[in-house]
Protein backbone atom coordinates (compact mmCIF):
# COMPACT_ATOMS: atom_id res chain seq x y z
CA UNK A 1 0.00 0.00 0.00
CA UNK A 2 1.31 3.40 -0.89
CA UNK A 3 2.23 5.73 1.96
CA UNK A 4 -0.43 8.31 0.96
CA UNK A 5 -3.21 5.68 0.98
CA UNK A 6 -2.01 4.32 4.32
CA UNK A 7 -2.18 7.85 5.80
CA UNK A 8 -5.76 8.30 4.47
CA UNK A 9 -6.94 5.03 6.05
CA UNK A 10 -5.42 6.03 9.37
CA UNK A 11 -7.22 9.40 9.29
CA UNK A 12 -10.62 7.87 8.38
CA UNK A 13 -10.28 5.28 11.13
CA UNK A 14 -9.58 7.97 13.72
CA UNK A 15 -12.59 10.05 12.64
CA UNK A 16 -14.94 7.06 12.74
CA UNK A 17 -13.69 6.12 16.21
CA UNK A 18 -14.38 9.66 17.43
CA UNK A 19 -17.92 9.54 16.01
CA UNK A 20 -18.65 6.24 17.77
CA UNK A 21 -17.29 7.57 21.04
CA UNK A 22 -19.34 10.77 20.71
CA UNK A 23 -22.53 8.81 20.11
CA UNK A 24 -21.88 6.76 23.21
CA UNK A 25 -21.48 9.74 25.47
CA UNK A 26 -24.41 11.92 26.45
CA UNK A 27 -23.73 15.61 26.29
CA UNK A 28 -21.00 15.23 23.68
CA UNK A 29 -22.53 18.19 21.84
CA UNK A 30 -25.10 20.77 23.02
CA UNK A 31 -28.66 19.82 22.07
CA UNK A 32 -31.23 22.32 20.85
CA UNK A 33 -33.64 23.24 23.63
CA UNK A 34 -37.20 22.15 22.95
CA UNK A 35 -39.78 24.87 22.54
CA UNK A 36 -41.63 25.76 25.73
CA UNK A 37 -39.43 24.04 28.34
CA UNK A 38 -39.24 27.03 30.66
CA UNK A 39 -40.91 26.31 34.03
CA UNK A 40 -44.21 28.01 34.76
CA UNK A 41 -43.73 31.26 36.63
CA UNK A 42 -39.95 30.85 36.66
CA UNK A 43 -38.27 33.90 38.10
CA UNK A 44 -35.55 35.65 36.19
CA UNK A 45 -36.65 34.43 32.77
CA UNK A 46 -34.00 35.05 30.15
CA UNK A 47 -34.43 37.62 27.42
CA UNK A 48 -34.50 34.77 24.90
CA UNK A 49 -37.41 33.10 26.69
CA UNK A 50 -39.44 36.30 26.34
CA UNK A 51 -38.19 37.25 22.89
CA UNK A 52 -40.66 39.78 21.38
CA UNK A 53 -43.17 38.00 19.16
CA UNK A 54 -41.37 34.69 19.58
CA UNK A 55 -43.12 33.09 22.55
CA UNK A 56 -44.26 29.46 22.65
CA UNK A 57 -47.91 30.43 22.11
CA UNK A 58 -50.90 28.22 21.29
CA UNK A 59 -50.69 29.30 17.66
CA UNK A 60 -47.24 30.22 16.41
CA UNK A 61 -46.94 33.94 15.73
CA UNK A 62 -50.32 34.67 17.33
CA UNK A 63 -51.47 35.52 20.85
CA UNK A 64 -54.76 33.87 21.83
CA UNK A 65 -56.71 35.85 24.44
CA UNK A 66 -59.81 34.49 26.16
CA UNK A 67 -62.79 36.30 27.68
CA UNK A 68 -66.47 35.65 28.33
CA UNK A 69 -69.47 36.61 26.22
CA UNK A 70 -71.28 38.91 26.68
CA UNK A 71 -68.24 41.11 27.29
CA UNK A 72 -69.56 43.73 29.71
CA UNK A 73 -68.84 47.43 29.93
CA UNK A 74 -66.83 49.22 31.21
CA UNK A 75 -64.34 46.40 30.74
CA UNK A 76 -65.26 46.05 27.05
CA UNK A 77 -67.33 48.12 24.66
CA UNK A 78 -70.24 47.05 22.43
CA UNK A 79 -69.68 43.39 23.42
CA UNK A 80 -66.70 43.33 21.05
CA UNK A 81 -63.34 42.57 22.74
CA UNK A 82 -61.38 43.00 19.52
CA UNK A 83 -62.16 46.71 19.09
CA UNK A 84 -59.63 47.83 21.70
CA UNK A 85 -62.26 49.79 23.61
CA UNK A 86 -62.98 49.28 27.30
CA UNK A 87 -60.40 48.83 30.04
CA UNK A 88 -59.67 45.12 29.68
CA UNK A 89 -59.61 45.15 25.89
CA UNK A 90 -57.12 48.01 26.03
CA UNK A 91 -55.04 46.22 28.67
CA UNK A 92 -54.97 43.02 26.59
CA UNK A 93 -53.63 44.87 23.55
CA UNK A 94 -51.11 46.76 25.69
CA UNK A 95 -49.80 43.48 27.12
CA UNK A 96 -49.70 41.98 23.62
CA UNK A 97 -47.67 44.94 22.35
CA UNK A 98 -45.29 44.64 25.29
CA UNK A 99 -44.79 40.97 24.36
CA UNK A 100 -44.11 41.87 20.73
CA UNK A 101 -47.51 41.10 19.16
CA UNK A 102 -49.39 43.70 17.13
CA UNK A 103 -53.18 43.99 17.07
CA UNK A 104 -53.43 41.83 13.96
CA UNK A 105 -51.65 39.01 15.82
CA UNK A 106 -54.18 38.93 18.69
CA UNK A 107 -56.92 36.29 18.38
CA UNK A 108 -59.91 36.45 20.75
CA UNK A 109 -61.55 33.29 22.05
CA UNK A 110 -64.84 32.85 23.93
CA UNK A 111 -64.17 31.38 27.37
CA UNK A 112 -67.00 31.20 29.96
CA UNK A 113 -66.03 32.91 33.22
CA UNK A 114 -65.87 29.79 35.41
CA UNK A 115 -64.06 27.79 32.73
CA UNK A 116 -61.18 30.27 32.71
CA UNK A 117 -59.91 29.18 36.13
CA UNK A 118 -61.30 25.63 36.26
CA UNK A 119 -58.78 22.75 36.37
CA UNK A 120 -57.57 21.41 33.04
CA UNK A 121 -55.55 22.40 30.00
CA UNK A 122 -56.34 25.75 28.37
CA UNK A 123 -56.52 26.68 24.70
CA UNK A 124 -55.74 30.35 25.33
CA UNK A 125 -52.42 32.03 26.07
CA UNK A 126 -54.05 34.20 28.72
CA UNK A 127 -57.60 35.07 29.75
CA UNK A 128 -58.77 38.53 30.84
CA UNK A 129 -62.22 38.70 32.45
CA UNK A 130 -62.21 40.37 35.87
CA UNK A 131 -60.80 37.26 37.51
CA UNK A 132 -59.50 37.99 40.99
CA UNK A 133 -56.25 36.39 42.07
CA UNK A 134 -56.79 33.95 44.94
CA UNK A 135 -54.90 31.11 46.57
CA UNK A 136 -57.71 28.65 45.86
CA UNK A 137 -57.70 29.49 42.14
CA UNK A 138 -53.91 29.21 42.01
CA UNK A 139 -54.32 25.48 42.66
CA UNK A 140 -55.81 25.12 39.18
CA UNK A 141 -54.30 27.96 37.11
CA UNK A 142 -51.45 30.45 37.04
CA UNK A 143 -51.87 34.22 37.31
CA UNK A 144 -49.94 37.19 36.07
CA UNK A 145 -49.16 40.14 38.29
CA UNK A 146 -52.28 42.10 39.14
CA UNK A 147 -53.36 44.65 36.53
CA UNK A 148 -56.17 46.27 38.55
CA UNK A 149 -56.84 46.80 42.26
CA UNK A 150 -60.53 46.09 42.71
CA UNK A 151 -63.16 46.80 45.34
CA UNK A 152 -66.48 45.01 45.68
CA UNK A 153 -69.64 47.10 45.96
CA UNK A 154 -73.33 46.78 46.78
CA UNK A 155 -76.01 47.93 44.32
CA UNK A 156 -79.64 48.26 45.40
CA UNK A 157 -82.83 49.85 44.10
CA UNK A 158 -83.29 53.26 45.67
CA UNK A 159 -86.62 52.01 47.06
CA UNK A 160 -85.07 48.87 48.59
CA UNK A 161 -84.50 48.38 52.30
CA UNK A 162 -80.85 47.72 51.44
CA UNK A 163 -80.43 51.23 50.00
CA UNK A 164 -79.83 52.80 53.40
CA UNK A 165 -77.16 50.37 54.57
CA UNK A 166 -74.17 52.06 56.20
CA UNK A 167 -72.32 49.00 57.43
CA UNK A 168 -71.77 45.33 56.67
CA UNK A 169 -74.02 44.49 59.60
CA UNK A 170 -76.89 46.40 57.95
CA UNK A 171 -76.83 43.85 55.09
CA UNK A 172 -77.28 40.73 57.21
CA UNK A 173 -81.07 40.76 56.98
CA UNK A 174 -81.45 41.61 53.30
CA UNK A 175 -81.64 39.26 50.31
CA UNK A 176 -78.38 39.52 48.36
CA UNK A 177 -77.36 38.10 45.00
CA UNK A 178 -74.18 37.64 42.95
CA UNK A 179 -72.71 35.75 40.01
CA UNK A 180 -71.53 32.22 40.67
CA UNK A 181 -67.79 31.67 41.13
CA UNK A 182 -67.01 35.33 41.81
CA UNK A 183 -65.29 37.06 44.70
CA UNK A 184 -68.50 39.10 44.91
CA UNK A 185 -70.24 35.94 46.13
CA UNK A 186 -67.32 35.18 48.44
CA UNK A 187 -67.69 38.61 50.06
CA UNK A 188 -71.36 37.85 50.75
CA UNK A 189 -70.64 34.43 52.22
CA UNK A 190 -67.46 35.25 54.14
CA UNK A 191 -67.89 38.87 55.16
CA UNK A 192 -71.61 39.64 55.30
CA UNK A 193 -72.79 36.14 56.32
CA UNK A 194 -76.45 37.04 55.70
CA UNK A 195 -79.32 35.38 57.52
CA UNK A 196 -80.84 34.38 54.17
CA UNK A 197 -78.81 32.33 51.71
CA UNK A 198 -77.74 34.56 48.78
CA UNK A 199 -79.19 34.08 45.32
CA UNK A 200 -76.59 32.80 42.84
CA UNK A 201 -76.73 33.54 39.11
CA UNK A 202 -74.83 32.23 36.09
CA UNK A 203 -74.32 35.76 34.76
CA UNK A 204 -74.47 39.31 36.02
CA UNK A 205 -77.27 39.96 33.51
CA UNK A 206 -79.47 37.54 35.45
CA UNK A 207 -78.51 39.18 38.74
CA UNK A 208 -79.42 42.61 37.34
CA UNK A 209 -82.79 41.29 36.16
CA UNK A 210 -83.45 39.89 39.64
CA UNK A 211 -82.58 43.28 41.13
CA UNK A 212 -84.96 45.09 38.77
CA UNK A 213 -87.86 42.77 39.57
CA UNK A 214 -87.30 42.79 43.32
CA UNK A 215 -86.28 39.14 43.61
CA UNK A 216 -83.28 40.36 45.60
CA UNK A 217 -82.78 43.48 47.68
CA UNK A 218 -79.25 44.09 46.42
CA UNK A 219 -76.48 42.56 44.34
CA UNK A 220 -72.72 42.59 44.81
CA UNK A 221 -70.39 43.38 41.87
CA UNK A 222 -67.02 45.08 41.43
CA UNK A 223 -67.07 48.86 41.87
CA UNK A 224 -66.66 49.96 38.21
CA UNK A 225 -69.44 47.58 37.18
CA UNK A 226 -71.61 48.93 40.00
CA UNK A 227 -71.30 52.49 38.69
CA UNK A 228 -71.95 51.36 35.13
CA UNK A 229 -75.12 49.49 36.21
CA UNK A 230 -76.51 52.49 38.08
CA UNK A 231 -75.45 55.00 35.44
CA UNK A 232 -76.46 53.23 32.24
CA UNK A 233 -78.52 50.11 32.89
CA UNK A 234 -80.60 50.44 36.06
CA UNK A 235 -80.89 54.17 36.80
CA UNK A 236 -83.43 53.47 39.54
CA UNK A 237 -80.62 51.78 41.50
CA UNK A 238 -77.77 53.28 43.52
CA UNK A 239 -74.31 52.25 44.70
CA UNK A 240 -74.93 51.69 48.39
CA UNK A 241 -71.26 51.41 49.28
CA UNK A 242 -68.09 49.40 48.85
CA UNK A 243 -66.58 46.72 51.03
CA UNK A 244 -63.26 47.47 52.71
CA UNK A 245 -60.24 45.69 51.29
CA UNK A 246 -57.45 44.21 53.33
CA UNK A 247 -54.70 46.83 53.50
CA UNK A 248 -51.88 44.28 53.36
CA UNK A 249 -53.27 42.26 50.47
CA UNK A 250 -55.78 44.12 48.25
CA UNK A 251 -57.92 42.17 45.83
CA UNK A 252 -56.51 42.31 42.31
CA UNK A 253 -57.57 41.16 38.88
CA UNK A 254 -54.92 39.07 37.12
CA UNK A 255 -54.49 37.52 33.70
CA UNK A 256 -55.23 33.79 33.85
CA UNK A 257 -52.84 31.27 32.31
CA UNK A 258 -52.64 27.50 32.14
CA UNK A 259 -51.18 26.06 35.35
CA UNK A 260 -48.16 24.77 33.41
CA UNK A 261 -47.85 27.74 31.04
CA UNK A 262 -44.33 28.67 30.01
CA UNK A 263 -45.53 32.25 29.42
CA UNK A 264 -46.41 33.23 32.99
CA UNK A 265 -43.19 35.06 33.85
CA UNK A 266 -43.16 36.84 30.47
CA UNK A 267 -46.78 37.98 30.83
CA UNK A 268 -46.18 39.10 34.42
CA UNK A 269 -43.15 41.03 33.25
CA UNK A 270 -45.28 42.78 30.63
CA UNK A 271 -47.92 43.73 33.23
CA UNK A 272 -45.24 44.99 35.63
CA UNK A 273 -43.72 47.14 32.87
CA UNK A 274 -47.13 48.64 32.03
CA UNK A 275 -47.72 49.48 35.67
CA UNK A 276 -44.25 51.00 36.04
CA UNK A 277 -44.47 53.23 32.95
CA UNK A 278 -47.95 54.51 33.87
CA UNK A 279 -49.86 52.77 31.07
CA UNK A 280 -52.22 50.91 33.42
CA UNK A 281 -53.00 54.08 35.34
CA UNK A 282 -53.68 55.96 32.10
CA UNK A 283 -56.01 53.23 30.82
CA UNK A 284 -57.81 53.12 34.15
CA UNK A 285 -58.34 56.88 34.00
CA UNK A 286 -59.57 56.66 30.40
CA UNK A 287 -62.01 53.78 30.79
CA UNK A 288 -62.91 53.60 34.48
CA UNK A 289 -62.98 57.28 35.39
CA UNK A 290 -66.73 57.14 36.04
CA UNK A 291 -66.12 54.67 38.86
CA UNK A 292 -65.77 57.40 41.44
CA UNK A 293 -65.38 56.78 45.14
CA UNK A 294 -68.22 55.27 47.15
CA UNK A 295 -68.82 55.10 50.92
CA UNK A 296 -67.00 52.26 52.66
CA UNK A 297 -69.27 49.84 54.50
CA UNK A 298 -67.69 49.41 57.91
Amino acid sequence: MHLANRSLVTTVTAVCSAVVLCAALTGCAPQAEEKGTQASGQAGATTGACAPGGLATEVEGKLTVGTDKPAYAPWFSDDEPSNGKGFESAVAYAVAKQLGYGRDAVVWQHVPFNSAFAPGAKKFDFDINQVSISESRKKAVAFSSGYYDVRQAVVALKSSKAAGAKSVADLKDVKLGAQVGTTSLEFIDDLVKPATKPAVYQRNDFAKSALKTGQVDAIVVDLPTAFYITGAEVPEAKVVGQFPNSTDKPEQFGLVLDKESTLTSCVSGAVDALRKDGTLAALEKEWLSDAVDAPVLK
